[in-house]
Order: structure tokens, then C-alpha cells, then sequence
């Protein structure tokens, strides 16, 4: 019994000299992200509530802090998912809202989808705005976003985030500006 004992320890003993484990590496996203042709994730002064949450730029992988993409200036948050359709409706109207004139910054992030999924949809969509990949849901954790998308958020220059409910869904360009106007006044 104590043979027993001792060579089941030795067999799972850990050994110094045996290589750690990494994890399988990911698919090479570079085609992809060419092909989305995203704009580089901006940086701001920061929102505390979310300065521990960490994100993936889908411009280039980079990992970032979110409340550092989103703080220091008015930006229009819009949270999303590849798997949403009324997502995939309201993602070409931020993108032309984004493109004219006098337009608060505006920042995707799409949650609960697979970052090659994510890029293909933008690049279908011909939409090239700054977008962030929640791969961990710390995010939308901490932005408390609801359980129905598209979610869009106004978070002001003192990184305040505010829930734009009226509308909830934009159905025009004209609905994302006024919304934008309503909560920051005159879309500056």
C-alpha cells in the first residue's frame, strides 16, 4: 500500500523542467481586421467606474482599459452583438451619424461574440468607427447594460454614462442626433 502511495505521488508530482501549458493561440485575425478597416480606439481621461475593465481594440488586439476609451469627452457608447438583429439595423445609422458633421465621438462594443464574427460584420457593414470586444462581460458589467440590445450610452466629458431610453433603438440618423443633442446639448 505504501509502494502505492508513493508512486502515485511521484507521478503527479509537479516537475520544474516540464514546459507550463499556454493556451492554443487564436486564428490569425489579420485579414480581417484589414478588411474591417477600423478606426484605432481613442483614449480619454478615464471613468472610474469602469477603470478596471478591460477590453480587446478590434482595430489592432490591443488589450485597453475601457474607461479610458470612453472618458474625457462626450462619446456615444453602442453596445452590440453579432447574434442581434436590430444590432445590425442600427450600426449603419451610427456610422453615417458618425461620418457628419458635428458628431460626438462614437465607440461600438460588442459583447457575448466571437471577435472574428465581430469583424466580418463590420466589414459587411462598412462600419469603420473605433470598436471594443468584451470578451469577459467586465464591460458590460460595468456599464449595467440591459438584457436587450442594442444598448447606447452618452457618457459625458466627467465620464457620467446615461442610458439613452428615447429612443431605445434608432431607426434614423436623425434619432441618434437628437438623442445626442438632448443629453449633451447641440451634439458638442
Amino acid at each position: 500500500m505504501v509502494i502505492l502511495a508513493v508512486a502515485v505521488t511521484v507521478a503527479v508530482w509537479p516537475r520544474g523542467s516540464e514546459p507550463t501549458a499556454q493556451p492554443p493561440p487564436g486564428p490569425d485575425l489579420t485579414a480581417a481586421r484589414s478588411a474591417a478597416a477600423l478606426s484605432p480606439c481613442p483614449t480619454g481621461a478615464g471613468i472610474p467606474s469602469l477603470a478596471d475593465a478591460h477590453a480587446e481594440c478590434l482595430a489592432d488586439g490591443a488589450r485597453v482599459v475601457a474607461g479610458n476609451v470612453f472618458g474625457g469627452r462626450p462619446v456615444l457608447v453602442n453596445v452590440w452583438a453579432t447574434w442581434c438583429m436590430p444590432c445590425r439595423d442600427e450600426l449603419p445609422l451610427l456610422a453615417e451619424y458618425a461620418a457628419g458633421p458635428g458628431a460626438v465621438e462614437v465607440v461600438g462594443l460588442a459583447v457575448q461574440s466571437p471577435d472574428k464574427d465581430a469583424l466580418d460584420l463590420l466589414a459587411a457593414l462598412g462600419v469603420r468607427f473605433p470598436n471594443l470586444l468584451d470578451r469577459d462581460g467586465q464591460v458590460q458589467r460595468g456599464l449595467r447594460v440591459p438584457d436587450a440590445l442594442p444598448a447606447s450610452y452618452l457618457v459625458a466629458a466627467d465620464g457620467t454614462a446615461t442610458l439613452i431610453t428615447q429612443p431605445r433603438l434608432f431607426r434614423s440618423v436623425d434619432d441618434v442626433r437628437s438623442a445626442v443633442d438632448h443629453h449633451v446639448g447641440g451634439g458638442r
